[in-house]
């Protein structure tokens, strides 16, 4: 199992970091990125934040890697690729921004300026364009097949659109809590309900998986 998007309380998660790991390596997790929101108020002190935990405890969740991340949330679109160029100056290693799902006021215009951004992923993409999706497969931007409550319920055009113009696609968590961790067998039932086939669904699962090299 591997996941490219969860959060602490860094940002709106409940958990620390160690806790949040410790939890993941427990249940089997073989990857993980911590991807705390932030914008440009808070870019600097999160991802540092981050990279320093997941510095030191590099080698101490057994076979799990740690690598660190970042979600762009909420920037008006003029912004992100700013701050998208700031987390990865910062030492994100994985940049998502937070996509206009259907479930929050999202500034319209976010996701295109995501992927001009060249973000490495797109998280819960919402009701997508099929314009956008075809420049995310342009520029390989992956776009996110959540398991986000509320934001999971655009999956479905995400998967198709992505499949019919050869977008990448990656799945995450966006976990806050306990319990917001699927299994490797959870995650492959969240793709399957969005339309993929088994097929699909590993595929899915190797473009996740190879964030990590792996």
């Amino acid at each position: 199992m591997y996941d490219l998007h969860t959060h602490t309380y860094l940002s709106d998660g409940v958990l620390g970091p160690a806790e949040l790991a410790r939890r993941c390596q427990a249940a089997g997790y073989r990857g993980l990125v911590i991807s705390d929101h932030a914008d440009h108020a808070t870019i600097e002190s999160t991802v540092s934040a981050v990279v320093e935990f997941c510095t030191v405890g590099a080698g101490y969740y057994g076979e799990m890697a740690l690598l660190p991340g970042c979600e762009i949330t909420h920037v008006p679109p003029p912004l992100i690729k700013g701050a998208v160029r700031m987390a990865r100056e910062a030492g994100a290693e994985v940049v998502l921004v937070h996509g206009e799902t259907i479930v929050e006021p999202v500034a319209p215009g976010t996701n295109r300026a995501a992927i001009q951004a060249d973000c490495d992923v797109l998280a819960h993409p919402g009701l997508i364009a099929p314009e956008d999706v075809a420049l995310a497969a342009e520029r390989g931007v992956m776009l996110e097949v959540t398991a986000r409550k509320g934001h999971c319920l655009a999956n479905g055009l995400v998967a198709r659109l992505a499949l019919e113009r050869g977008a990448p696609l990656s799945f995450g968590s966006d976990g806050h809590a306990p319990g917001d961790y699927p299994t490797r067998e959870h995650a492959e039932a969240v793709l399957r309900g969005a339309g993929l086939d088994a097929e699909q669904a590993a595929g899915v699962m190797r473009n996740t998986r190879s964030v990590f090299g792996a």
